[in-house]
């Protein structure tokens, strides 16, 4: 089969990406498979219409890639394609819009509140109070918008907040403010489109207290517990939970859905990534391998889940 991985792209989570297609083109090569790996830029449309793939493999995680815009071209040329439509991803790139949906459902999430720049520029000293009070401390300041961690700040004292607030409005015009959960982060890894597989959930504890960008990345920074320290019941609750945020929002093929578990075993969802890391130290592919599942086997389970009607 005539295989594309996309991969790269202009985001905050480009190196990681070009990982992830790596690790991707590789599985496909060794499963015998015809491919060709290309880098998201403006070229991507002649590209692919050059090499007439039956598939692409979308290994761009971020803006262009996990946003919808790559979705919408490949519909436009009539590619099929891995992972979630253009709605689905849309959907899961922004934190709030998320977040929204949940809320809307019924479904738990921590409580939020969103502010643009301007708004904070006007008045920060009465954006932070209400922060302060409502939320209280610690909160999650985050970039909506952003994956791998980029752009978030956990804030501990009322003195870090104004600086986590400007960091986070360095990357978009607005920011989140998300009360704080304290508890275990988990996640689930989801591979379907009707009929959705929850694969074993895992457990994440950094070694630098923050499972952030570095942590993610960088080898020995972070364990992977599989399965997690949680009651077989609440492993389900959380999956089941999963499962349906997963079909709420409309994603495809596969996807990830992080979790805090609170001290009381109730799990909030914290975000969805409908296109996870795919490196060789990424979580979906080590749930994959927790249900008996090698990485080419995993990287073909998504092609055929691409394909089916």
């Amino acid at each position: 089969m005539r295989i594309a991985v996309v991969m790269g792209g202009p985001s905050t989570e480009r190196e990681i990406s070009l990982k992830s297609g790596e690790a991707v083109a590789q599985a496909l090569v060794s499963l015998g498979h015809e491919v060709l790996k290309v880098e998201l830029d403006g070229d991507i449309a002649l590209k692919l219409k050059a090499f007439n793939p039956q598939v692409v493999f979308n290994a761009v995680h971020g803006k262009w890639g996990e946003d919808g815009c790559l979705q919408g071209l490949l519909e436009i040329l009539g590619i099929p394609y891995t992972g979630s439509g253009v709605l689905a991803s849309a959907l899961t790139m922004d934190k709030v819009a998320t977040k929204r949906v949940l809320v809307q459902a019924g479904l738990p999430t921590p409580s939020f509140q969103v502010w643009r720049r301007e708004e904070f520029q006007a008045a920060p000293r009465e954006i932070e109070g209400k922060i302060l009070q409502e939320l209280g401390l610690p909160v999650v300041v985050k970039a909506p918008s952003q994956g791998s961690t980029i752009g978030t700040f956990i804030v501990r004292s009322p003195g870090e907040l104004k600086p986590a607030i400007e960091m986070a409005l360095s990357y978009e015009d607005r920011f989140m403010a998300e009360a704080f959960v304290a508890g275990r982060e988990v996640t689930a890894g989801l591979l379907g489109n009707k009929e959705v597989e929850a694969l074993p959930l895992i457990e994440i504890v950094s070694h630098t207290g923050f499972y952030d960008y570095t942590a993610k990345y960088t080898p020995g920074l972070s364990d992977h517990l599989i399965p997690p320290r949680l009651p077989q019941e609440v492993q389900e609750r959380a999956k089941e939970l999963a499962r349906q945020a997963y079909l709420l929002l409309g994603c495809r093929g596969f996807a990830r859905v992080d979790m805090i578990i609170a001290r009381d075993e109730d799990p909030y969802i914290i975000e969805i990534n409908s296109v996870p890391g795919m490196t060789p130290i990424s979580l979906l592919p080590d749930a994959a391998k927790a249900a008996g599942m090698t990485f080419p086997q995993l990287v073909s389970r998504i092609i055929d889940l691409a394909l089916e009607k």
